[in-house]
């Protein structure tokens, strides 16, 4: 058993990379957990870690010990919660990647109920475009929108998000305002880069039409600002812009056309969660299922 605590504690190390933060993490003193990882390494014959004063990395050896022991120590973790009470509150931290917009307009309103619903639970967010690894990387859950790619990865659906499409009042008295999708071609579009299609759909009618423009942003965010600046037509889900309608700065317009829904998954690298990850996936269902 105590090789499986000092494997744990070297998984701690490996995904932080720091030996303050795991030991702030596990609760040991820094030089605790340096003597143990240094026994740990003597045991296997084997450095696993490079030491200076200014960081820490994984060896070659370190790296492979990483990959293969993260998920014995995960399923040792698993098997103690499901006999224990941490399954009803669950405890540790909880990794995440979000995509930025998702998280600021979606998550953080929920995170002080989530909070309070599960008080043993702390966070690091990973707030990034890209595509984390969550084989190689720790990652307890990785939040993704649109269509995904055929993986071994775990799927698993929180909401689909409905579309519709937007402009200032300032901007359509500029340029008047679209009657019929097939009107966008000729008006300034805000869209993501090699995205120039959008797709609405009224009942059984389906329409697609070249959009384009001069902005093009990677960023909801940016979207929504420069839309209330009058420099262009949105398309986004509704509670994305709710602030901009309520306050009168966006306005919906083709209001019997919409856009395909979004889907939003929460992607695992196994079926088999710890009871945080779980229960936090569960939360997001419950709760953006009604805003979808």
């Amino acid at each position: 058993m105590e090789f499986l605590n000092d494997m744990a504690l070297f998984i701690e190390v490996a995904s932080t990379l720091s030996f303050r933060r795991a030991a702030d993490v596990s609760g040991i003193p820094n030089s605790t957990l340096s003597r143990r990882i240094a026994a740990l390494e003597k045991h296997i014959g084997l450095r696993l870690l490079h030491r200076t004063t200014r960081k820490v990395e994984l060896t070659e050896a370190g790296q492979l010990y990483y990959e293969r022991c993260r998920r014995i120590v995960d399923e040792a973790r698993i098997a103690h919660e499901q006999l224990g009470e941490m399954l009803a509150q669950p405890s540790g931290v909880l990794r995440a990647s979000l995509p930025v917009d998702f998280a600021t307009i979606y998550i953080a309103p929920l995170l002080a109920e989530f909070s309070r619903r599960y008080p043993g639970i702390t966070f690091e967010f990973d707030l990034t475009p890209r595509q984390v690894d969550l084989v190689s990387e720790p990652f307890d859950v990785a939040i993704r929108m649109g269509e995904l790619a055929d993986s071994n990865l775990i799927a698993r659906l929180l909401a689909r998000l409905s579309v519709q499409v937007y402009a200032s009042p300032r901007y359509l008295e500029l340029y008047g305002e679209p009657a019929h999708p097939d009107d966008l071609a000729g008006h300034e579009c805000l869209c993501f880069p090699k995205a120039g299609r959008w797709t609405l759909h009224r009942d059984t009618e389906t329409v697609e039409v070249d959009v384009g423009g001069k902005f093009l942003a990677n960023s909801v965010g940016m979207f929504r600002r420069l839309a209330t600046l009058d420099l262009g037509i949105i398309m986004l889900p509704e509670t994305v812009v709710a602030e901009d309608l309520a306050a009168g700065r966006l306005r919906r317009i083709l209001p019997q056309w919409q856009g395909h829904s979004t889907p939003v998954y929460a992607i695992t690298e196994t079926r088999l969660l710890p009871a945080k990850t779980q229960r936090f996936i569960e939360f997001l269902q419950e709760h953006l299922r009604q805003q979808s």
